[in-house]
């Protein structure tokens, strides 16, 4: 990731400024029939668009609609947004929960573009860090069959447990950032010369099967914990790894009955000469958190978003950005940029699209748990292409998306093969990456150790865990007027 200099502006002054304008929400439940209505005001600065959407996508709130203006030192944010039901937001809990994260994440400006920060977020699923450190692992490189496998493998045997983790596939490539702690002591593993030797074993695994000179990373190291969020440092990782640089764009000035009937990527870069302003039109097939990937991008490219308008219809998105540089007097002329843009944003857009089987887990959780999971999975002949991993109390909780290295469909027997391994309760789930219309319904079958039946199961997902968390705290707020 590139690094640019900007203006440095005394962090007193900025706290200043952020006490004397303090950010205002509002949450409208009136003003629309059919979602709610979230207006943000706030003192402008680089990255706060990342920061609101970022709030409302970890909760699994669907973004059906937003505008966004800056105006000088003033920005203003309106998100329509619904639950993953396609309901309005009626729990008041959740409602003043929003509005203080939205607030708390304001004023701490914890949003980091620096991909050399030693930061980290809060992991998926996670109840929450143990200490003021987590250790993570970062890798980028060559994807292949058996790869998360043969590093849970290595961890295991080093005696370090895994406590959340995610992965990306794209385009051939992989990254992935794992979270783990010293099986003996349950905590960061601070120890330098152990810190070194798993990192020197891990770079074996990763090299084994590459090529002289490719491409590939791996870097164990102690953050911080609660700063930056793993999935926006996935998409910096990526980027690093160039993996944008195989993607294919569908014709971005395209138009008429071929972009009308095309559910590819479409992005356009134009110039508006009488503001100054560069316009980004992104369309594409609609999905969860698109919204933070493509502002993910736009942020860490260094681009600054003064106005947009967003809207979702049926199973497309269509996004429109007016945006600058940060850096006075770099801009878009060059064709080579723009074309970077247009990739970056593409790829952006994709890395989260996985397809295959997902199977979902939840099993009392141990240390090798992860390299129990994933070794199955390679001996079936299957590979990983997209890993959620974390931790509820006791239990471990975990989506594999799973492909077949054939060609085939998989088997979903697969869940019974898992199962049998790990115990616990496994799903399979053939739902589309993608938003479907309400009426749709997805595939989802879960095999319980309890009985050995196939039983109907719910979806784990973050945003489920951070609601069940919420709902606990309801009994010590009072209402709120919406």
């Amino acid at each position: 990731m590139d690094i640019f200099y900007h203006p440095h502006m005394d962090r007193e002054i900025e706290s200043l400024i952020e006490r004397i304008h303090p950010p205002r929400v509002c949450i409208d439940n009136d003003s629309c029939r059919e979602c709610t209505v979230v207006k943000v005001d706030s003192a402008n600065k680089h990255g706060i668009l990342l920061e609101m959407v970022q709030v409302l996508t970890d909760l699994d709130l669907i973004i059906s609609r937003s505008y966004i203006s800056s105006d000088g030192g003033w920005f203003m944010d309106v998100f329509h947004v619904t639950d993953q039901a396609g309901k309005k937001l009626t729990d008041e809990t959740l409602m003043l929960h929003i509005q203080q994260k939205l607030c708390t994440t304001r004023r701490k400006g914890n949003i980091s573009s620096d991909e050399d920060d030693e930061t980290t977020s809060e992991p998926y699923g996670c109840d929450g860090p143990h200490s003021l450190q987590n250790t993570a692992l970062e890798m980028t490189g060559l994807d292949r069959p058996g790869l998360l496998s043969e590093i849970a493998a290595v961890l295991a045997e080093l005696g370090c447990t895994v406590t959340s983790g995610m992965a990306w596939t794209h385009n051939d490539r992989a990254a992935c950032i794992i979270y783990v702690e010293d099986a003996l002591k349950a905590g960061p593993i601070k120890d330098p010369i152990r810190l070194g030797h798993v990192q020197e074993q891990l770079q074996n695994v990763v090299e084994a099967h590459g090529d002289i000179g490719e491409r590939k990373s791996v870097r164990l190291r102690n953050l911080a914990a609660g700063r930056t969020h793993t999935e926006r440092r996935l998409h910096q990782l990526m980027y690093a790894d160039r993996d944008y640089e195989s993607c294919r764009a569908c014709h971005g000035e395209s138009s008429g009955e071929h972009k009308k009937g095309c559910d590819g990527t479409h992005v356009s870069v134009s110039r508006c000469k009488d503001k100054g302003y560069w316009v980004v039109n992104v369309r594409s097939r609609d999905r969860p958190k698109l919204l933070f990937d493509t502002v993910c991008v736009l942020t860490d490219l260094h681009y600054v978003v003064f106005h947009a308008a967003i809207r979702s219809k049926s199973s497309m998105a269509e996004q429109e950005y007016f945006i600058k540089h940060a850096v006075a007097g770099a801009c878009l002329d060059e064709e080579s940029e723009r074309q970077k843009l247009i990739l970056c944003l593409i790829a952006a857009i994709e890395r989260r699209v996985s397809h295959g089987l997902r199977v979902d887990i939840r099993t009392k959780n141990r240390t090798g748990l992860l390299s129990n999971v994933t070794r199955v999975f390679r001996e079936n002949g299957l590979s990983v292409s997209r890993v959620e991993i974390g931790t509820q109390g006791d239990n471990a909780v975990g989506s594999f998306f799973v492909t077949d290295c054939s060609g085939q469909q998989v088997n979903p027997n697969i869940a019974e093969l898992v199962r049998q391994e790990c115990g616990g309760t496994v799903f399979t789930d053939h739902k589309s990456p993608y938003r479907v219309p309400k009426s749709s319904s997805s595939s989802l079958l879960a095999m319980d150790e309890t009985t050995n039946n196939l039983v109907a199961k719910p979806i784990v997902s973050i945003g489920n865990m951070l609601w069940s968390q919420i709902e606990r705290l309801s009994g010590s707020f009072g209402s709120i007027r919406s």
